[in-house]
């Protein structure tokens, strides 16, 4: 691995999270796997050597439960999972280079070979713990078999993580107060042997690990926090049947815990990739295994993208596995935000959600999608998807900006001139404007940066619109010919480099702007050398790419939701257990249902109170962090008449490199405070732990008072 910009010399890995064979996927689900199929697809546009891998997580105590409830086998529960996932991944152009599932051959040859060479090197040792054990139904209850409350935080947590409260990994035994979610009798702690990895050996290792490591922020800051607290060692063996069997001596019968399994299926499915096309395509050993090959020693890029509730899994977990077993370290992590229903979690067991399935049946084209989860704020941000957000961003910038410019000047070309080239290069100002957008391009990439992929496309096509606008060709086909054919020339070169740049974003909409510039080949094997080189195709008719979504169209579906929320709410559908702890047992980017909002306070303030806060407009110029604090940000933030110091509590929450720009509501009159050394200035409003920053509707600039 290097950590030279992209791209490099060294095969690229770039692997999604492994998604529980458990149940149907929703658009929540879809945003790590668009922003993973659109990273890759961004790299091969470098002309990175890049394979695409995931597969269907098998096991685990959610499976197990489920296939119980159904009355079938784990293994028949989750290979029909698999297969739907396996299905629904290409139809919404999420196209693996393997998706293989961790109950494969290979993926259980291999867990064992590694937890054997974990074992042979010394960093495996057994240990009694305390199990929680349903003493009335008489059976040991691992995992999402039992619940309760997070130690560390006190907020409802379900067997191996609080997912309602700080995310922490928790061991066995850690869950106070726990209740089997079987048959919901209190459970009792007994004590058993299992087997432990010494991850706490690691801590130096992973400390430099975390300052070498890329993607975004939250994925680097938050293990921090961990390895400060001091690294406990981690169990990697259960009480039950389903899953890889511990290898070697193994009297009580144990499976491995299926996080060690699982991130060694993205090994697995990308030897079975090599495998199948060859070691001269593509060798998975040069790019896992350190010293495998000499043209790489230190192995190949490997980029993992995740949902941000399994950055421990990712960021300590398993490059102390890969460290310990002589396997390359990963270059960047990227972690995903979730995604909420107009303001509200997803609920699978009310049926409050957009279905994949359902969205495509609904006859939307699988491209406006990947670019509403791909583009709408920052990577690691949480995203709200609503039928209204989605007909805007569609009919505003897909079908307003992109595809207006697209059809209109290629309608212009076709009609005016029967092929291109039409001139013989591409104007001066043109092509800076493309070099430009390649540039932004290739920033974006090295950023790892999803959204900036997409926004370098919409600002190339607004470039187009604009520069068509005032060159007005078709005012100087009879006055001036030669300009005119100049313009056009420039317009379809314009539409070249949006075909080569949009591919990873729209993949199936860019093949088809491919066809009608009349380019030889597949955009999708096309680099930004392509984008380059201007037109030289015969065009085809054109037609518009993107279709607009009408308001009667969003109440239709915004009414099916409601009555298919009402549906379920009445038959009193809340999970299986009283409440919605089955909902999304998932190892990818999901929600449940909200927490509760806090009552109003009865505590009123007069109006001249309300008058003596300076609420102004302002605008983030400048985002750093500050030494030693983990969770706050040096900002200068413009208020118009000055730009002023403050600091935030915005570290783990928001992409620090995208905040320069943000427009934010700032208490200017707030009494100064010095925080790490360094004197805030006031104090910028946010909304609920996630820190929701406060914003304009509007055109509000700096200075602007709130009243």
């Amino acid at each position: 691995m290097s950590h030279d910009d992209f791209p490099t010399d060294d095969p690229a890995v770039v692997t999604c999270g492994l998604p529980y064979a458990n149940g149907d996927l929703h658009i929540g689900h879809l945003r790590t796997y668009v922003g993973g199929d659109v990273y890759r697809r961004a790299l091969e546009r470098l002309g990175q050597e890049t394979a695409f891998v995931s597969g269907s997580d098998m096991h685990g105590t959610p499976v197990a439960v489920n296939a119980e409830q159904e009355g079938v086998s784990p293994e028949e529960f989750a290979l029909d999972w698999h297969e739907r996932y396996a299905a629904t991944f290409p139809k919404f152009n999420v196209e693996f280079d393997n998706y293989g599932h961790t109950h494969d051959e290979t993926n259980t040859e291999l867990t064992q070979e590694l937890v054997r060479d974990l074992d042979e090197a010394g960093h495996l040792y057994e240990k009694e713990i305390m199990v929680a054990y349903d003493p009335v139904d008489d059976q040991y209850l691992p995992d999402r078999y039992v619940e309760g409350t997070c130690p560390y935080c006190g907020a409802h947590a379900r067997g191996d993580e609080c997912d309602e409260g700080c995310q922490r990994h928790l061991e066995p035994g850690e869950v106070e107060d726990p209740e089997s979610t079987i048959t919901g009798n209190p459970a009792e702690y007994r004590e058993r042997t299992h087997k432990f990895f010494e991850v706490s050996a690691f801590a130096e290792y992973l400390s430099d690990f975390l300052d070498r490591l890329e993607g975004t922020s939250n994925a680097r800051n938050q293990p921090r926090e961990w390895i400060e607290q001091g690294l406990q060692d981690w169990c990697i063996t259960r009480d039950m049947d389903w899953g890889v069997e511990y290898p070697g001596e193994n009297p009580q019968d144990l499976v491995l815990y299926v996080w060690v399994d699982a991130p060694i299926e993205y090994i697995a499915s990308t030897k079975q990739y090599s495998e199948r096309v060859g070691a001269d395509a593509f060798d998975w050993e040069a790019a896992w295994k350190e010293g495998a090959s000499d043209a790489h020693p230190e192995g190949g890029e490997i980029v993992h993208v995740i949902g941000r509730d399994i950055i421990q899994h990712h960021t300590i977990f398993w490059p102390a596995m890969l460290e310990a077993t002589g396997h390359a370290e990963p270059r960047a992590v990227m972690a995903s935000g979730f995604v909420t229903l107009g303001g509200k979690g997803f609920s699978t067991s009310r049926d409050r959600a957009v279905w994949a399935d359902e969205y495509l049946d609904e006859g939307f084209h699988p491209d406006p999608l990947r670019y509403y989860l791909a583009t709408n704020g920052g990577f690691q941000q949480d995203v709200d998807f609503s039928w209204e957000k989605f007909r805007d961003r569609v009919n505003t910038e897909l079908v307003g900006t992109v595809g207006n410019f697209l059809y209109r000047s290629l309608l212009f070309a076709h009609r005016n001139y029967d092929d291109a080239p039409i001139s013989d290069a591409t104007s001066e100002e043109v092509d800076e404007r493309i070099e430009e957008a390649i540039a932004d391009f290739e920033a974006a990439v090295n950023d790892y940066s999803v959204r900036a992929v997409g926004d370098a496309v919409t600002d190339l096509a607004r470039f187009g619109n604009e520069y068509i606008q005032r060159s007005e060709p078709w005012n100087l086909v009879d006055d001036d010919p030669e300009e005119a054919e100049q313009v056009i020339h420039d317009c379809v070169a314009i539409a070249k480099a949006i075909a080569v740049l949009f591919e990873p974003i729209a993949p199936e909409k860019a093949e088809r702007l491919w066809d009608q510039l009349g380019e030889d080949g597949s955009v999708h094997e096309a680099t930004v050398e392509a984008a380059r080189e201007g037109p030289a195709g015969d065009l085809a008719e054109p037609t518009e790419l993107f279709e607009q979504i009408e308001d009667e169209r969003v109440e239709a579906l915004n009414e099916k939701l409601e009555a298919r929320v009402a549906d379920a709410e009445d038959d009193g559908d809340d999970g299986e257990n009283g409440d919605e702890s089955d909902d999304e047992t998932d190892t990818t980017d999901d929600t449940d249902d909200m927490t509760d909002i806090e009552p109003l306070s009865d505590d009123r303030i007069s109006f001249d109170d309300f008058q003596e806060l300076d609420i102004r407009i302002g605008r983030i110029e400048e985002a750093e962090g500050i030494e030693g604090a983990d969770d706050l940000l040096k900002l200068g933030v413009d208020l118009g008449a000055e730009t002023r110091t403050i600091v935030a509590g915005l570290k783990q929450l928001h992409d620090v490199d995208e905040l320069p720009g943000t427009k934010v509501v700032v208490l200017a009159n707030m009494e100064k405070a010095e925080l790490f050394g360094v004197e805030s200035n006031g104090m910028v409003l946010a909304a609920g732990e996630e820190a929701d920053l406060l914003t304009t509707y509007e055109d509000a600039g700096p200075g602007t008072k709130v009243k």
